[in-house]
């Protein structure tokens, strides 16, 4: 008996090796760390509950512009469809993913900011996105002036509709929610009279069918928000293969196809593709 003991623990630590061994690497891509597909997968963070930028669809599958551009990268380091396995990242534990190894790449409204550069490497910028204002479509806010007595909703965390209040709009009356569904209630409710955050995401919720010719985009254009994908800090080989993929989506139309068609119901007046390594202040 004790001799089949040692056995079976002997056979479990070789298969349990074996394993691990075909699993690869945990930098979330393949273990060769090539950039190369292979037969192996990448993981890329996105996020799940942003219409329009990175959605997770009733059926299991994914759209948005964030989708469409981390899926375009992929292919261009050697990845199809299928070999793309989307990883959920929340905002706050963006850099904690990539540090872990649980993601090879983030796209995800990531901007670039000189805080994050401390901890994390960027591609791009993909997008430049400006804080502005949701209303519905019947609104009489046209400027940020207009917002002085009226209910103006962000959600828990977001500085944004504090930005508002201090620059613009002193008697604006805060609400903050759980999130952005939330505020779009209230707006179709008439409970709130406006939702502040990056008129991207703004117009990826306004483009959704549910919502067609409710809403409308001010305008404003309070702060830039330069969008890019996100990597381990130190992998400039995958920064640089990202920076080539980027400039050839742009070049052969695949960027504005995909904006047309992730924000174009929305009549998302968006800027022309960015300068890949440019940061617009």
């Amino acid at each position: 008996m004790k001799l089949r003991k040692v056995s079976a623990a002997a056979a479990t630590a070789l298969v349990l090796a074996l394993t691990a061994t075909a699993c690869g690497g945990d930098d979330g891509g393949d273990s060769s760390g090539s950039g190369s597909g292979g037969g192996g997968k990448i993981k890329i963070g996105i996020k799940y509950d942003q219409p329009g930028l990175g959605l997770k669809e009733p059926d299991g599958s994914f759209s948005g512009f964030d989708v469409d551009v981390a899926t375009y990268v992929a292919k261009e380091l050697g990845y199809k469809p299928d070999q793309i396995e989307w990883v959920e990242t929340k905002s706050a534990d963006r850099e904690n993913a990539l540090s872990r190894g649980d993601v090879k790449m983030i796209a995800a409204t990531y901007s670039i900011t000189d805080e994050r550069k401390q901890k994390v490497d960027f591609a791009g910028p993909y997008l430049l996105a400006h804080q502005d204002l949701l209303v519905k479509a019947d609104s009489d806010i046209k400027e940020g002036t207009d917002l002085n007595g009226k209910k103006l909703c962000s959600v828990t965390g977001s500085t944004s509709a504090q930005n508002v209040k201090d620059k613009i709009a002193p008697k604006a009356q805060l609400q903050q929610l759980g999130g952005y569904s939330e505020c779009i209630a209230g707006l179709q409710s008439d409970q709130l009279d406006a939702l502040t955050t990056d008129d991207a995401i703004l117009a990826g919720f306004a483009a959704q069918e549910q919502y067609k010719g409710q809403f409308k985009l001010t305008g404003l254009k309070l702060s830039n928000e330069n969008y890019g994908i996100g990597v381990k800090k130190g992998d400039t080989e995958t920064v640089n293969k990202i920076n080539d993929a980027l400039k050839k989506m742009v070049s052969d139309g695949s960027w504005d196809k995909a904006v047309k068609e992730n924000f174009g119901p929305a009549n998302y007046k968006n800027e022309p593709a960015p300068k890949i390594g440019q940061i617009v202040q």
